[in-house]
Parts: C-alpha cells; structure tokens; sequence
C-alpha cells in the first residue's frame, strides 16, 4: 500500500484539472453537478438542448474559477453523442469523467398512454444514456483512461408510484441495469460506471414541495412518512455522492446504484 495518500485523506477526493462532460446541463441535476465539479477544480463540457439555459449554468461554474465549454445539443442521436466528445477533446485534449444527467418524465397512466409517449421516455433516460456511454467509452478504452461514469437513476427505478410512472420506473430500471452491465464490461478498462438514485431534493420542479401551505404541508408530510431520515434532500447531500464517484475515493467502486434518499429505498 502507498500511504502518501494518509497525509491527506482529502486528496482521494481531487478532481481538479480532470475533463467532465455533463450532459442534461440546463436541468435540476445537471446544473448541480456541473457547479460541483467546477467548484472541485474540473474542466468541463456541458452540454444541453437550451442554449440561453445552459449559458446560464457556464457563467455560474466560470464563476466558480472554471474552464467551460458549451455544446448546444441533446443525446438525441448517436450524431449527438458523437458530436458531444469530440468537442470535448477538441477543447482540452482529455475525457476522464462523464455524467449523464440529461432525462424526462411523463406521466401519465399505462391505459391512456401511447407507445409514442413511452418511447420518447425510454429514448430520453436509456437510449440516449447508452449512446453517451457508448460515445465516451470507444474514446476512453482507446486512449487507455481510467475514467469515471456516472447515470442518474432514481429511487423508482427499485420503487414504483401509482401516479403513471409506468414508462418512468421502466426507465429508471433499466438504467440500472445499464449501470450493472457496463461496471462488469468496463472494469477490465479501469473505467468504473456507477449512478446516483435521488428521491425528492430542493430544485425549481420540487420548490413547491418546501414551501408552507396546505397542499405543500400535506403532501410532504405524507411523503416523509415514509422516509427514516425525515426530511426532503438538499443540493449538497447529492454533492458528495457525485464527487466521490467522480473521484479515485471510488476506484474500487462499479455498478453500483448509490441512492441518495434518506433511507426512503431501505424500508
């Protein structure tokens, strides 16, 4: 064992200079994860449909001291994906992390929902995870780098909801499984793939949730019944999951599902 590491712990957890890709960048997670890589010393490259949203997200991380380069697409096409990486090297000469935080929800029940519905789910948070990781993969294994993936999952990929999340918890499953598939096919590469499964954290789709009225009091206090920790997340109790599985702190750590829940999947 080296021990120079016991010096400083912290130094596990070090990512600065190291090139990020995030796609879904304009979104709750996306914006976060961007703003903690940034803050952690990373170089990144956000990527997003909404050009004025993610600009948004850059000047904050180029706030936070960081290099950012914009590409103004969605994991739509494997031309998407392709075009993803190749600014990304194009721009540092480097791919060591990925985090795939672009995804959609649409709810609706199974009896009135369409095929076209459910696909455009199952293309929005699997297919286009899956040419992501394809994309950065055939360029990590060729240039021989111990990379990091990380998929945003969520609690319903274990946990179903009766409030038409039919195609959601389909997807959010087979995430998973993706995460599971590509830790075993990836390991021999020293690419680790692991996700983070969140259940209800502070962002602007969730504000109503904290706020003190009627509706928010009622369903929030209906919804922490069941969560042992009794309280709704914050931005940063997913900052340190994301981090670590950026990190060599996790290089022994792959297919791993990391539910940042308050104990909501544990009972």
């Amino acid at each position: 064992m080296n021990p120079d590491w016991l010096k400083d712990p912290r130094s596990l957890f070090d990512i600065r200079d190291k090139v990020a890709v995030v796609t879904g960048a304009s979104g709750a997670f996306g914006s976060l994860a961007a703003k903690v890589l940034a803050g952690a010393g990373a170089r990144l490259v956000l990527a997003a449909g909404n050009e004025s949203t993610v600009a948004q997200t850059a000047s904050e991380c180029r706030a936070l001291g960081a290099e950012v380069h914009i590409v103004a697409r969605r994991p739509n096409t494997e031309a998407d994906c392709e075009a993803v990486m190749d600014a990304a090297l194009t721009a540092y000469g480097a791919l060591d992390i990925l985090v795939v935080a672009s995804g959609m929800n649409d709810p609706c029940p199974i009896t009135d929902m369409s095929p076209e519905r459910f696909d455009a789910v199952m293309d929005g948070n699997v297919t286009g995870a899956w040419l992501l990781c394809r994309a950065f993969g055939r360029r990590a294994i060729l240039r021989g780098t111990k990379a990091k993936v990380v998929l945003v999952s969520s609690a319903r990929g274990k946990l179903g909801h009766p409030a038409g999340y039919s195609a959601y918890c389909a997807s959010k499953a087979a995430t998973d499984g993706l995460t599971r598939a590509l830790g075993c096919e990836w390991g021999k590469h020293g690419i680790t793939v692991n996700a983070i499964a969140p259940t209800v954290f502070r962002s602007p789709l969730t504000a109503w949730m904290f706020e003190d009225n009627e509706k928010a009091n009622k369903v929030r206090a209906d919804f922490l019944a069941r969560v042992p920790l009794g309280r709704l997340g914050e931005p940063e109790d997913l900052a340190g999951p994301l981090l670590f599985l950026c990190s060599r702190a996790s290089d022994f750590h792959t297919g791993h599902t990391v539910y940042a829940d308050g104990g909501y999947t544990a009972g």
